[in-house]
């Protein structure tokens, strides 16, 4: 999987992905204390309303960064986002009022649905080959789970020597650090479309979704971004509850709650570039939506049991088991992206994509929470348990074992005139050019 590393383009983009997301896992924790100190005993309130804030900055900007990405340079499109950022986290030491952390969590959050779907449409351009895009979607996923795990430990070595402030100015570096790699690339000029764009401005936002829409495996991922989002939301916000209340442990082993579903999510993403080169995508994630609904049921056995020292191994796997279907679903997702959207839409389709799998957080993330506290653990497992599995089985419905899509691929054995080549772009080995056919069925020519 490292091999993809060789190539310089991606592993500096690479680097300035994992160097943003540990500076932004330390604003995590640094504003959590910044708002007990705002809010004292309502903290829990402000961040709540917070990430409320974040989830509707994602499903707002990302779609309308996505209809002007085709005319912005990508690089300087991610470098201004990364400077946004870094002013943002500069600026957040010094709030004294609630209203200022809102209002700078949604400048930084833009900044972040700018980067983010951005970064996700250039990787395809840089690694072309599919084998070499399947292991930096399975590099990518590692990064997120090991930031999970890493960006805590790290902010808790540094406030036993430093006050919870200075971690901002350990965020603003790790986003000069990532603009700084990201200037130093050069970056593969975007597939240019035969014919611009019209319409108005909405029409040009509402691009991807309407891709999404059209297309019977994109709307199928719109069922799975449903249920990997209700299995999420149980383990981010009820772990504490679990580890804390039910099973009445320290506040040491949330921490192990959490690692053991990255280290569920990691060893999917570690065995996946072996898997999808033997099967499809839908052979992968749709088995991994469905295991959903039994992780559920096992977590509902868990949360009924009134006592007994399995309870916590089997919470543990639980988790593990939840971070493993998940992956399941959310590694190959680039994948159907890149082979679903057109080269010059793709930028539109993984906004789109961005937008909503971060609406669907913005559902249940608060239905795990409210559910919880008003009716009871049991209750929000079998919601949430009930929406993972109507997603799953809706997903399954909605996509199709043999349903055409746009392939991309290159010929080196056909000649320059050759009647097949009418629409192909000249590449070093040959031509390149992308055409409709049946997953999983043959391409060949006389």
């Amino acid at each position: 999987m490292l091999s993809v590393l060789r190539n310089r383009t991606y592993r500096r983009l690479f680097a300035a992905q994992v160097i943003a997301l540990v500076g932004t896992g330390l604003a995590t924790v640094a504003l959590g204390l910044l708002a007990y100190d705002i809010a004292g005993a309502n903290a829990g309130s402000v961040l709540g309303t917070a990430l409320a804030i974040k989830m509707v900055a994602y499903v707002a900007i990302a779609p309308a960064i996505g209809a002007v990405a085709d005319r912005l340079p990508r690089r300087a499109l991610m470098v201004g986002a990364d400077l946004t950022r870094a002013c943002v986290a500069l600026m957040l030491p010094f709030v004294d009022q609630v209203w200022q952390v809102y209002v700078l969590i949604f400048l930084l959050q833009s900044a972040s649905a700018a980067f983010t779907p951005t970064f996700q449409a250039v990787v395809p351009d840089v690694l072309p080959g599919e084998r070499d895009y399947t292991q930096a979607l399975s590099m990518s996923r590692l990064a997120y789970d090991l930031e999970s795990l890493f960006s805590p430990a790290l902010a808790a070595a540094l406030l036993s020597v430093i006050t919870y402030n200075w971690l901002f100015l350990g965020t603003v570096a790790g986003f000069l650090a990532s603009a700084a790699l990201v200037v130093g690339v050069l970056l593969p000029k975007p597939v240019t479309p035969s014919a611009p764009r019209t319409g108005s401005a909405y029409t040009k936002a509402t691009a991807g979704s309407r891709l999404f829409f059209a297309t019977p495996q994109l709307r199928a991922l719109l069922a799975l971004n449903l249920a990997v989002a209700a299995a999420s939301a149980m383990v981010t916000v009820n772990s504490v509850v679990y580890v804390r209340d039910h099973l009445a442990r320290g506040a040491a082993d949330v921490s192990l709650a959490l690692g053991a579903y990255g280290a569920g999510s990691m060893i999917v993403a570690l065995l996946l570039p072996r898997v999808l080169e033997r099967v499809s995508d839908r052979a992968v994630m749709l088995p991994g939506a469905l295991l959903l609904t039994l992780v559920f049921a096992a977590l509902g056995a868990v949360t009924a049991a009134g006592g007994g020292a399995w309870r916590w191994p089997s919470l543990l796997l639980t988790w593990a088991a939840f971070g493993a279907a998940c992956s399941m679903v959310l590694t190959p997702t680039g994948r159907l992206i890149r082979r679903s959207a057109p080269p010059e839409e793709r930028a539109s389709a993984f906004a789109a994509q961005f937008s909503f799998s971060h609406g669907c957080w913005l559902l249940t993330y608060p239905l795990a929470g409210w559910l919880g506290a008003a009716a009871g653990l049991q209750a929000a497992v079998i919601a949430l348990g009930a929406i993972a599995l109507a997603s799953g089985l809706l997903a399954v419905r909605l996509w199709p074992a043999r349903q055409p899509v746009a392939a991309e691929h290159e010929h080196t054995d056909l000649h320059d005139g050759h009647p097949h080549l009418s629409d192909a772009v000249r590449v070093p080995d040959g031509w390149r050019h992308s055409h409709t056919r049946l997953t999983d069925a043959l391409h060949t020519h006389p």
